[in-house]
């Protein structure tokens, strides 16, 4: 399926891995280790296998796919699936409700699922240092690529976790075991961010395959590194400071990518969500994945495959992660077509009249509303699980039509061969915007945040019924100048981040990067447990919820060297 892409994963076959009870015992062992390697394909095979790593979670310990730690979380969603006891730590994620042993299939596992990649480039590392570049000329771009992926892994190890034990592939078993997690949270970015900046000063401009880094993804990866560590937090999560010089280091990173000319908006959003338009434009790094590559089930995403409608007879199942009717209304617009910013949530959208903002349809399962783009398939309330608790909402953005050439179903559970972008240039301009806003150049903000919104005005092509009506009425309409201040600028690039990444699993880190997630979360719970009774007992605690627990586990197997998370 996808002929131009270097990750076939045959050589992932040969370096297969077992796995262990510690994440830190865990090195990737096989036919081969990296002290037999001495060949330039043997050494591109450990390369290859470090590139799969990043897409080698599941879907009780995912790595990539955060729609369970970021969406879920967030108000952008409701657990979903057959009540609140089916795929309980789900549920206690949602109530953050993590002080309980049972968090272990969730936080504990993609804690090591994390570690399993970056073991996989510390290896391969170890193997290209090995080399020199007479025999192999890859080696400083390789070199590159595996810091990049090491990176992005760290990256969302501190995300999820925030302390984290950093070390790289110098480090023996023995100093792996001394290596503790309590770097400050300034030195621990600045770790991450070295890797980064190895692979923007090593990595060439274009590769020949579309899946290797890049010199402009990088950029793009550590631009989004400095944002967050613009917002400089104290040992309880508060936010104290936001950091102007690394706002500056964001705008000149962020600007080398939008002036590199290699990237653009698609023309319609919904080209980000369906395979035939994959690695276009607008995207700046993906997980590749593969169908019908002589393997048995191919090279598959099952990260989201919980999330199907549970109803509906091309799938059967699971029915999770469905649309809270806080983001829908979130897509309510007035007059203007901007956002109801402050009156968005006063009452139950209707939906028949209101006028809303056209990503809600490619976001939202709705009844009667084409689903993923099928007009002949029109999303059906019976397809719902269990709308006596979650409602009749349902996701769409990862999900594919039976139809779909990058479907394949296994057991009762759902994949697909369709990329899953890392990087996407409408993050890159909203990473831009924000940096702007935050530094008092939001003029410079206004045409970038209208520029994501014409593109939204402009993204109805897919939405039409069979009778060539749409569903929805739609009005979205780009910001005036007028009235542009500095705090209006940031709350209108808030709404379009929440927007523009709807369910993709961005919006709980938004929250805590912008130290909101307190106010915001509860005013939310406070409003929707009158909807959804189920979630009465929840209550988002700060200091505390804005991140994961360490594993318990992981802090005994080190003797207590780790320490946990404030709160836990």
């Amino acid at each position: 399926m996808k002929k131009n892409i270097i990750l076939s994963f045959l050589t992932v076959g040969v370096l297969a891995v077992t796995s262990c009870d510690k994440a830190l015992e865990y090195t990737p062992t096989g036919v081969l280790s990296s002290s037999d390697l001495t060949s330039n394909s043997a050494i591109e095979g450990l390369v290859t296998a470090a590139y799969a790593a990043i897409g080698n979670g599941d879907m009780i310990g995912p790595i990539y796919s955060n729609w369970v730690y970021g969406s879920v979380r967030s108000d952008d969603t409701y657990k979903g699936g057959g009540g609140t006891g089916d795929v309980g730590e789900i549920d206690a994620l949602e109530h953050y409700n993590l002080v309980q042993p049972t968090m272990d299939a969730f936080v504990t596992r993609t804690w090591r699922n994390l570690f399993k990649s970056i073991s996989r480039c510390n290896v391969a590392l170890r193997a290209v240092n090995g080399l020199n570049e007479t025999s192999y000329p890859q080696k400083k771009t390789r070199l590159a690529e595996l810091r990049f992926l090491r990176a992005h892994s760290y990256f969302t190890m501190k995300l999820l976790y925030k302390n984290i034990p950093i070390f790289d592939e110098n480090a023996t078993q023995e100093e792996i075991l001394q290596i503790s997690n309590d770097l400050t949270n300034d030195a621990s970015w600045n770790k991450i961010g070295e890797d980064f900046q190895f692979a923007i000063d090593n990595l060439p401009v274009n590769q020949p395959e579309k899946a290797r880094a890049n010199k402009t993804a990088a950029q793009a990866y550590l631009a989004k590194l400095r944002l967050y560590q613009a917002y400089e937090q104290d040992a309880s999560h508060k936010v104290t400071n936001i950091n102007k010089t690394r706002l500056q280091e964001v705008v000149i990173l962020a600007q080398a990518v939008v002036n590199s000319g290699k990237y653009s908006l698609a023309a319609d959003i919904a080209d980000n969500f369906i395979p035939e338009t994959e690695n276009g434009s607008e995207s700046v790094f993906a997980i590749q994945f593969t169908i019908n590559d002589g393997t048995t089930a191919g090279r598959m995403s099952y990260e989201d495959g919980l999330n199907y409608p549970h109803g509906a007879p091309q799938y059967g199942c699971c029915g999770f992660h469905a649309g809270s009717q806080n983001l829908v209304n979130a897509h309510t617009t007035d007059e203007n077509g901007w956002p109801k910013f402050d009156t968005f949530n006063n009452q139950i959208a209707d939906l028949a009249t209101a006028t809303v903002d056209p990503r809600l349809d490619h976001t939202v399962g709705i009844d009667g509303h084409p689903y993923k783009y099928n007009n002949s398939l029109p999303f059906s309330n019976s397809w719902v699980r269990d709308a006596g608790v979650y409602g009749n909402f349902h996701t769409m953005r990862f999900q594919q039509l039976a139809s779909s050439s990058s479907y394949f179903k296994l057991g009762p559970f759902m994949g697909t061969a369709k990329n899953y972008d890392i990087l996407r240039y409408d993050d890159v301009l909203l990473i831009l915007a924000e940096a702007y806003i935050q530094l008092g150049q939001q003029d410079l903000a206004l045409p970038i945040i209208n520029q994501i919104r014409l593109r939204a005005a402009n993204s109805t092509a897919k939405l039409k019924k069979a009778d060539g009506t749409f569903a929805s009425k739609y009005n979205v309409k780009p910001y005036s100048s007028t009235g542009w201040t500095q705090s209006f600028a940031l709350k209108a690039l808030q709404w379009e981040r929440r927007l523009e990444f709807a369910t993709e699993g961005s919006r709980f880190f938004d929250l805590v990067r912008w130290g909101i997630a307190e106010p915001v979360l509860n005013d939310y719970i406070n409003k929707e447990k009158a909807r959804r009774t189920y979630l009465s007992t929840a209550k988002f605690s700060a200091g505390r919820d804005e991140y994961l627990p360490i594993p318990q586990a992981e802090i005994t197997f080190t003797n207590g060297l780790y320490k946990q998370n404030p709160g836990y």
